[in-house]
């Protein structure tokens, strides 16, 4: 009995929403399945009834939505796995619907109504181009979901014909990059790192080096990018520079199972909230690791893996003063008619970090913009604030990704975004790939 009404009133919606249930679509039979819109309406997705009654899915913008809205043939994706139930819902006015049973025809499905913004999800598909990678943009103070885009893509307007090279392409088009892909962060992580520091020590502010260009520990040497030599730096120009060695000796300095727990406050190891799939974020640094191993985790090397959605939240976290809004995709939804059945507002997630600490973090991503690595959004018609990354991911050193996370407007950040560009190889910044959407925006 306890597990009936544990099916019933818990699992009941995710067992009607997987796409392995075969009886879900038995709602198809008497219902034209609902169409997905931007924020402004505009149609991501809609259903074309032929003549002969015959329906085809259809995506106005082809590849551009590939990932986010997904798919509804050969399984389901994205939105459409999602937000299946309610496509396949109709609560159109009950009049109309006795005028289709009198007539045997189909109700319209009710529309899902994203928070994507058509021209954001241009700005970002676009500036990323040919490249392999991922940019997540979000609303801090919401948790809206503005663009998502992951390349390479797929058509999913011409999924059956390709279906069969989509599942054995090398190139993996089908993974949702932005929220499943899994990379070393780079120096995006040093956000992380600063953070545990500020919480180690009360008074980081007084925090000196000098960098001599590397550093040596426990048979390790590590360099800064570049072969950079920054010389005497403050905290605020160890993040600014993005200074390696200087954020090694950070490292050898903090408590690895309290690095650990800030990691953990952040979201490393545990749940994401998503309303998609994603991979979970991996921190495994511990008391046991050796000094190589904690300067690498410091400067955001090593073991550590993310996601770009998983860094966007951090980011978008930053810039709300700490608090992470629960993100989420769908704004609302309405009949066919445009009559709001369900409207989802913002909910606080979790407090990722005290506002004074969310305050200092996005006083030194403000450097970084000012005068160090992302000084491309500087002099800009509005405010930024960030940090760039670059993450080796073979021990051939010229073999890395391009990472930037970063807001806007910063007194009171309008956007949140993560971008990665995989295998840059010094050739593609991530930084410039938020400038192209940052732009688009203002």
């Amino acid at each position: 009995m306890g597990y009936i009404v544990h099916f019933q009133v818990v699992k009941s919606q995710e067992l009607i929403q997987s796409p392995y249930n075969a009886r879900k679509d038995a709602y198809a039979e008497r219902v034209v399945r609902g169409d997905i819109l931007d924020k402004n309406g505009v149609v991501l997705a809609t259903t074309r009834v032929g003549d002969d009654g015959s329906e085809t899915r259809e995506y106005p913008y082809g590849s551009m939505f590939a990932h986010v809205i997904g798919y509804s043939d050969h399984g389901k994706a994205g939105l459409e796995s999602k937000m299946n139930f309610e496509l396949l819902t109709s609560n159109a006015f009950f009049l109309s619907k006795l005028k289709d049973e009198f007539q045997d025809q189909k109700h319209r499905g009710d529309s899902i109504v994203s928070t994507l913004d058509l021209n954001l999800q241009q700005a970002a598909y676009h500036a990323l181009g040919d490249l392999k990678g991922a940019v997540v943009v979000i609303e801090p103070s919401t948790g809206k979901i503005l663009a998502m885009v992951s390349k390479p893509d797929f058509d999913p307007n011409a999924l059956s014909a390709n279906w069969e090279y989509l599942n054995s392409s090398e190139d993996s088009e089908l993974l949702n990059r932005a929220t499943q892909g899994q990379y070393a962060p780079g120096s995006t992580f040093k956000v992380v790192t600063a953070l545990e520091y500020m919480r180690e020590n009360p008074a980081y502010m007084d925090y000196s080096y000098q960098c001599s260009g590397v550093i040596e520990q426990g048979g390790v040497s590590i360099h800064c990018y570049g072969g950079n030599v920054h010389g005497q730096v403050s905290f605020a120009d160890s993040m600014a520079y993005s200074c390696n060695t200087s954020f090694c000796n950070i490292g050898l300095a903090l408590d690895a199972e309290r690095f650990k727990s800030t990691a953990k406050a952040v979201l490393f190891d545990s749940k994401l909230p998503s309303d998609l799939p994603y991979s979970q974020s991996r921190f495994q640094l511990n008391a046991s690791s050796v000094d190589g191993e904690k300067m690498m985790t410091a400067m955001g090397q090593g073991q550590t893996q993310v996601s770009p959605y998983h860094m966007a939240l951090i980011a978008s976290a930053i810039a709300n003063g700490g608090t992470l809004m629960r993100p989420y995709l769908v704004d609302s939804i309405t009949n066919h008619s445009g009559q709001e059945v369900e409207k989802n507002l913002p909910k606080e997630y979790k407090n990722l970090m005290t506002p004074e600490e969310a305050s200092q973090l996005k006083q030194y991503m403000t450097g970084v913009v000012d005068y160090g690595t992302a000084s491309v959004l500087s002099g800009q018609s509005y405010t930024a604030a960030g940090k760039t990354g670059t993450a080796e991911y073979s021990s051939d050193k010229e073999k890395d990704h391009s990472w930037f996370i970063g807001m806007t407007n910063v007194d009171n950040p309008e956007l949140a975004i993560s971008v990665i560009i995989e295998s840059a190889d010094g050739a593609a910044k991530a930084v410039n790939v938020a400038k192209q959407v940052f732009d688009a925006y203002y």
